[in-house]
C-alpha cells in the first residue's frame, strides 16, 4: 500500500472520533512520512507514538487531531507551538492557519529543531518558524498569540505562556506529574482565566525554567 493509500485510510479511522473536518482534511494533506526518521517511514500512517530519537516522541495522529480540533484553528491567526519535535504537528496548525496566518514553534534540543525544520521545508511549508530556545517561558518576540500549542507536559501551565496569549485566545497543555490531563485555557476578553479538562493522557515532560528540570 503507498503512502497515500494508508494517510487515506489513517484518515477515515480518525473520522470516527468526532474531529472536525477541517482538521481531518488538513492532515489529509500532509506526507507525515516526511516528519519520522527515514527508517520507520513504514509505519507512519500507524495511529501510534513514534520515536524520533534524543528520547522524544512524534505524537499519534488522534492526539494531533485532538489538540488541533480543541484549538479551533482559525485563517490567519498567530500561533505559538512548545516543542516543535520533528515538526509534524506545526505542519498541521500552518494548514489550518493558512497562508496569512503563522506558527512559531520552539525547540529546546538542536538536532530536532535542525530535523524539523528541513522536514518542514521539504514539504513545503513557509509559514512555521523554527526557533532553538527554552519554550516553557513562550517567545515574547511574537507575541501575543491567537493560540498556543504545548506539546509537552508541564507541572502546571506556565504563567509567561497565559501573559502571552490574547485577550479570547486558547491553549492546549498537558499538565501532572505522575497523572497527566490535556487541559484547555481560555482567556475572556477581559483578562479572565477559566481552565477545562479534557481527559488523561501521555506526553513528555516540558524541560526548562517553567516545566521541569533535565537535571
Amino acid at each position: 500500500m503507498e503512502f497515500g493509500e494508508k494517510r487515506a485510510e489513517l484518515i477515515d479511522n480518525l473520522r470516527y472520533q468526532g474531529i472536525g473536518k477541517n482538521v481531518l482534511d488538513a492532515m489529509l494533506r500532509i506526507p507525515r512520512h516526511l516528519f519520522v526518521p527515514p527508517q520507520i517511514r513504514g509505519e507512519a500512517y500507524i495511529d501510534t507514538p513514534l520515536l524520533i530519537g534524543h528520547n522524544q516522541t512524534i505524537s499519534a495522529p488522534h492526539m494531533v487531531a485532538i489538540m488541533c480540533d480543541l484549538l479551533n484553528l482559525k485563517e490567519g491567526q498567530n500561533v505559538l507551538e512548545v516543542g516543535t519535535g520533528s515538526g509534524y504537528n506545526a505542519a498541521v496548525m500552518a494548514e489550518l492557519v493558512g497562508g496569512t496566518g503563522h506558527v512559531y514553534s520552539v525547540e529546546r534540543i538542536a538536532p530536532l529543531a535542525g530535523f524539523a525544520n528541513e522536514n518542514l521545508m521539504d514539504a513545503g511549508y513557509t509559514n512555521v518558524t523554527v526557533m532553538l530556545e527554552d519554550g516553557s517561558g513562550g517567545d515574547l518576540l511574537h507575541s501575543p498569540y491567537d493560540r498556543i500549542c504545548v506539546t509537552c507536559a508541564a507541572p502546571e501551565s506556565p504563567q509567561p505562556l497565559i501573559k502571552q496569549l490574547k485577550p479570547g485566545g486558547l491553549m492546549v497543555i498537558p499538565v501532572g506529574t505522575d497523572h497527566q490531563q490535556l487541559n484547555i485555557v481560555k482567556k475572556d476578553a477581559d483578562g479572565t482565566i477559566h481552565v477545562e479538562t479534557k481527559g488523561g493522557v501521555v506526553f513528555v515532560p516540558l524541560i526548562g525554567k517553567y516545566g521541569f528540570s533535565d537535571r
